[in-house]
């Protein structure tokens, strides 16, 4: 891409993304609740990710300062095993799975993404980590469809599956209208031990 069409800004955040077959495992649980709500705006399985650190709209020049040092982050880190867990759902809008496994060390792992990302020199004010997995909204007026939905999940582990990558994410793709789609920036594969 040349700079004359790259965007000015890009909405920019960091994740973990549970690798295919964990998602395939967790969308075969959720199948009755497909069926039962359809109408609910179902985030699309590729797109599933456990958020580190959102950073809202930033300049793409912004974004560029921090790929080194994700990249050197990732590469001293081992990978967390973790996994998906049981679900719920915020205000009875947003359904989510819950993260189980290595949680402490999710919880550090953000630390330090947060922190990496101040030291760049980008403004973060972000909300206390709450691991989870978000899986789709309701629409508007709709209260009941995402705590049916999130029933479904009752009792639902996964199998454990070790983080491989952190993921620079970015969602301007698909501004207006249409559904939010995500695409990686880049990402880098934990080798620490």
């Amino acid at each position: 891409m040349n700079d004359s069409t790259q965007p000015a800004t890009i909405r920019a955040f960091i994740a973990l993304a549970p690798p295919d077959d964990a998602k395939d495992e967790l969308a075969r649980a959720l199948a009755p609740a497909y069926a039962a709500h359809p109408g609910m705006r179902w985030n699309r399985i590729e797109d599933w990710h456990i958020t580190l650190a959102f950073l809202g709209e930033l300049p793409t020049t912004a974004v560029a300062l921090l790929h080194d040092p994700l990249a050197e982050l990732a590469a001293a880190r081992r990978p967390l095993d973790l996994s998906l867990r049981d679900g719920g759902h915020f205000d009875s809008r947003v359904l989510w799975s819950g993260i189980d496994g290595e949680v402490a060390g999710l919880h550090r792992l953000a630390d330090e993404v947060r922190t990496l990302v101040k030291e760049t020199g980008i403004p973060y004010e972000g909300r206390p980590l709450r691991p989870h997995l978000t899986l789709a909204r309701a629409r508007r007026g709709d209260l009941s469809s995402v705590p049916d939905a999130a029933g479904v999940l009752d009792g639902f582990t996964g199998r454990p599956w070790p983080t491989a990558r952190l993921h620079l994410v970015g969602s301007d793709y698909a501004r207006g209208p249409a559904p939010v789609r995500y695409q990686d920036i880049d990402s880098w594969p934990f080798t620490g031990v």
